[in-house]
């Protein structure tokens, strides 16, 4: 017995230290991204001014407000007029650049505190977060109370996937009873939406959609291949993701157009329904094979480490294999990117809403910079600078109510904004390194951007990461 005892008494300290051991290195982590904090008190924090000689893209209207003056009270834009005459208030000169609305990601998966800088860096102002996990309820709370600098964050819950998709990405559900229970305990804890996945037949997807609509959570679907694809066109379902989807699920690898539009009919009838087409990520599997050093490349700095690791070298492996294997894959993958342009090109023809989502965060798909990979694509797919943008801003507003007071340059909106050099219904490009971003009125310099994606370079944060993993999967598991 007393050797029980003394075997026990070890393993409880055992225990103790690593418990003592992950406290301390989730404190270092945090500590290390303090740089994003908000001193209320700082001159910098003062989200109340008035901005003249600006020039403003609002986009609720194809047009550009030349010369205008804009009021910010509070971090919210109480008036746009020709001259607006304030005592006793800051003034901001924006020297005749041009004042956008922040961009909006609305597919994006985050790991660390770092990306958030990393979004706001590339003027990426609100992002929709669609792998809920219990450190991005955490997150949401500082972004709400204001404790740092950081997009305004709207997070899914744990994806929802049929019982036979095991792994430990998916929270795997069984019977109807058990997915009107998530559906509930998501919403009471504080999740904004619900995240469908792989592998939900009828009976189980039924149940999600009918206590989602109770619970007033909206749905994001990545489609079920267990159902119809037109089944995703529910009114509780706000939008569907990935372009790839419609090539492997109804078009079954086909990439034949004749095929392609009667989905395409199909969803546009649906008037409500908003398609993320996330063509950044499929075409990174095309840049993998193209280049065997990409995980050694510059811009691969920028991944959390644990994913760059685990699920960038995973994936980096498996189309590197495939491409040795049979070296017409790389051909296969580039003309379905291609046939995404297609699909991205008859869904705006239809006039089916499209929001901007790229992945990011996940494979080599870097958060915030793959964002203007991914417009410049819609670019290519032969819409117009205005329609380009509409994707990533007021489109994506629209998706959900609470995302309402976004995306547009208007009175009463939120101040998330861009200050940018050129008009970018002329040149694109120049929504890459705006001069300013603004978020809720609190201004940032391009400076201090800048050293927003340093801090985020190559990051030693990986222990930190996995053991915030392993928190959800203890969870939400």
């Amino acid at each position: 017995m007393k050797i029980v005892k003394r075997i026990l008494k070890i393993v409880l300290a055992l225990i103790g230290s690593l418990v003592l051991i992950g406290i301390i290195t989730l404190w270092i982590d945090a500590s290390r991204t303090n740089y994003l904090e908000i001193n209320k008190n700082a001159s910098v924090s003062h989200n109340s001014y008035l901005i003249k000689n600006v020039n403003i893209i609002p986009m609720n209207q194809d047009t550009v407000l030349v010369n205008k003056m804009v009021y910010i009270k509070e971090g919210i834009i109480k008036k746009i007029d020709d001259t607006i005459e304030m005592k006793g208030i800051e003034i901001f000169d924006a020297e005749n650049k041009y004042l956008t609305p922040g961009l909006i990601d609305m597919h994006v998966h985050v790991w660390d505190r770092y990306e958030l800088g990393l979004y706001l860096s590339n003027g990426v102002t609100a992002i929709r977060n669609l792998w809920g996990m219990p450190m991005h309820l955490r997150i949401k709370e500082d972004i709400i109370e204001e404790n740092i600098f950081a997009p305004s964050f709207f997070t899914t819950g744990p994806k929802l996937t049929g019982s036979e998709f095991i792994g430990d990405d998916n929270l795997n559900l069984n019977n109807p009873s058990e997915a009107k229970d998530k559906v509930i305990s998501y919403k009471e804890r504080g999740y904004d939406f619900i995240k469908t996945y792989y592998g939900l037949d009828k009976e189980v997807f039924d149940a999600v959609i009918s206590q989602a609509k109770i619970s007033e959570m909206d749905i994001v679907a990545h489609p079920s291949q267990k159902v119809p694809f037109s089944y995703h066109l529910n009114t509780q379902i706000k939008s569907i993701e990935h372009a790839e989807e419609i090539v492997q699920q109804p078009l079954q690898f086909d990439l034949d157009t004749s095929k392609l539009q009667p989905i395409i009919d199909s969803i546009s009838q649906s008037k409500h329904t908003r398609y993320s087409p996330t063509i950044t990520v499929f075409n990174n599997i095309y840049q993998m094979m193209m280049d065997d050093s990409i995980l050694d490349s510059e811009s691969l700095k920028f991944m959390n480490p644990l994913i760059k690791m685990d699920d960038s070298k995973r994936q980096f492996e498996r189309w590197h294999t495939a491409k040795q294997e049979d070296p017409s894959t790389i051909d296969r993958i580039k003309k379905q990117h291609d046939f995404h342009l297609t699909i991205v090109k008859k869904l705006h023809e239809a006039g089916v809403t499209i929001i901007c989502g790229t992945d990011g965060g996940i494979g080599v798909t870097l958060p915030g910079f793959s964002i203007h990979k991914e417009l410049a694509f819609y670019k290519e797919a032969g819409l117009s600078n205005y329609e380009v943008l509409k994707t990533a801003t007021v489109n994506a507003s629209q998706s959900h109510a609470m995302m309402n007071q976004h995306g547009t340059v208007e009175e009463g909106k939120i101040a998330n904004l861009l200050l940018v050099d050129e008009n970018p219904f002329v040149k694109l490009s120049s929504l890459k390194n705006p001069i300013y971003v603004f978020v809720k009125g609190r201004k940032l310099n391009r400076e201090t951007l800048d050293s927003f994606k340093e801090k985020a370079k190559n990051r030693k944060n990986l222990v930190a990461t996995a053991l915030r993993y392993l928190e959800n999967l203890v969870i939400e598991k």
